[in-house]
Parts: structure tokens; C-alpha cells; sequence
């Protein structure tokens, strides 16, 4: 009975998410000025995404300071359900590769909720890509990116990128880590030769569907000289919690 009940859910949950990307995928065609309806109900999706994943989604706040209603979200990056795990919980714009822009419905719907993007190869673009994340903040938003530049698999990548610790100096934002646990590890990691619908496979018919993003506390830029020592210390918060459950 058990059984039955539990292949149920996850039916409902794939029925749900096949309904409910039809739906966001037409309201893409809408032409619209300012923020499209998408952007709006992106994070809704996203959750639905998780529940078809059948992935149990656990939050610790481990922060001892309040958190901030204006941030930019750091987190490190093992697998490629971060891109919707984060979005599910956090109110973000989130930075993107350039090629997700061209990924079938995905690419439509992540253009119109307002992603940005950038070719991580390309110096120009990874300039560019910072004055695109110091407007965003600008107009309000809260940006959610990766340090290591890319998936990086279940250990932390020996260094993490600069972009994200200078727009917290241009703009005054603080960093708000977050760090990522898949206890399947296996089923969750990023690794070549898998494909992007392997490891959907790979997630959904885990044995351990356990994810758990641990929020961290939020680092001030004014408490730094430059965005290289913000940088040394938020990789450090990281790489304890990197030891503590990976080591």
C-alpha cells in the first residue's frame, strides 16, 4: 500500500509540473513591457519541478544573524538541481550560463523570468555580466550565482570566482552563503559523460531523495578591505562546511 501511494505522488507531481510548464511556456509568447508574469510565478514552478523530481527539499538556517531582505546568494555548485532548488526557496535573479538560454522550453521560460547570463570563457562577458548583476540589484532584485564558475562536482573547487564579492562592494549588498548537501551524492553530482536527462533520471529514481541547503550567516562588504579578502573569507565558511560533511 505503501508502494502504491508513494508512485502516486510522484505521478500527481509529474502531471502537475507537465501541466503547469505547458501553461508558462505559452505565457512566454505574451509580449509584454517591464517584468513578464512569468518572473512572478518562476519560483512556483520551480517548486512543482522539485515536487516532480520527487526530491525532499530541507532548509537549515544555520545564521545566527538576522537575515537580510536584500542579498546576493552564493552557493556552491555539485549538481545541476541547484538551478531550480535555489529559485524554489530564494527570491532571486539568478546568474546563468549562455547556453541555458538556448535549452528547449527551459531556455524560453528562464529569458522570461528575467535570468542573466554569461559565457564563463569570455572575459568581456563575465565584465559585462557584473554590470548586468549591479543593475538588477539596482532595480531591486536579489541575484543568486556560483563562485566556482560552473558545476564543479561534490567538493569545493579550489577557487572561486571574483564577480559576485564586487558587486557586494559596488552596491553595499551582503553575501548570503548557502551551502549544498545531496546525500546521494552519486545520484545528484554533475560528472561527464552524464547528459542533463541522465541525471533527472539519476534524481527521481534516487534512493536517498534527501537535499539539504544550509543558510549560512550574511557577510558584510564594509567589514572588508577589498572584494579579494570578502572573497577569502566567504571560501573559507565554505570549505569548513565542505569538511564537515564531504571529508
Amino acid at each position: 500500500m505503501l508502494i502504491i501511494l508513494r508512485w502516486l505522488r510522484k505521478a500527481v507531481g509529474i502531471f502537475d509540473f507537465v501541466v503547469f510548464t505547458v501553461f508558462l511556456y505559452l505565457l512566454t509568447f505574451v509580449p509584454w513591457r517591464g517584468k513578464h508574469p512569468v518572473a512572478y510565478i518562476f519560483r512556483a514552478w520551480c517548486r512543482a519541478f522539485v515536487r516532480a523530481l520527487n526530491v525532499d527539499l530541507y532548509v537549515h538556517q544555520k545564521n545566527k544573524a538576522h537575515l537580510p531582505q536584500r542579498y546576493i546568494l552564493v552557493a556552491n555548485h555539485p549538481s545541476a538541481f541547484e538551478d531550480i532548488g535555489i529559485p524554489a526557496v530564494f527570491d532571486v535573479v539568478s546568474l546563468a550560463k549562455r547556453e541555458v538560454q538556448d535549452w528547449f522550453i527551459v531556455g524560453r521560460i528562464s529569458k522570461a523570468c528575467g535570468t542573466l547570463y554569461v559565457d564563463r570563457e569570455d572575459p568581456e562577458s563575465r565584465r559585462q555580466a557584473i554590470g548586468m548583476m549591479v543593475d538588477a540589484v539596482n532595480q531591486g532584485h536579489n541575484i543568486g550565482l556560483y563562485p566556482e564558475g560552473g558545476c564543479k562536482g561534490r567538493r569545493l573547487f579550489p577557487e572561486f570566482k571574483s564577480g559576485a564579492f564586487e558587486v557586494a562592494k559596488q552596491t553595499g549588498l551582503p553575501i548570503l552563503p548557502v551551502f549544498l548537501h545531496y546525500e546521494a551524492q552519486d545520484d545528484f553530482e554533475w560528472q561527464p559523460p552524464y547528459t542533463l536527462p541522465n541525471k533527472i533520471r539519476h534524481m527521481f529514481f534516487s534512493i536517498n531523495n534527501r537535499v539539504n541547503f544550509y543558510i549560512l550567516d550574511p557577510v558584510n562588504p564594509q567589514d572588508f578591505a577589498d572584494k579579494y579578502a570578502m572573497k577569502a573569507h566567504v571560501y573559507e565558511v565554505f570549505a569548513e562546511y565542505n569538511r564537515r560533511y564531504l571529508e
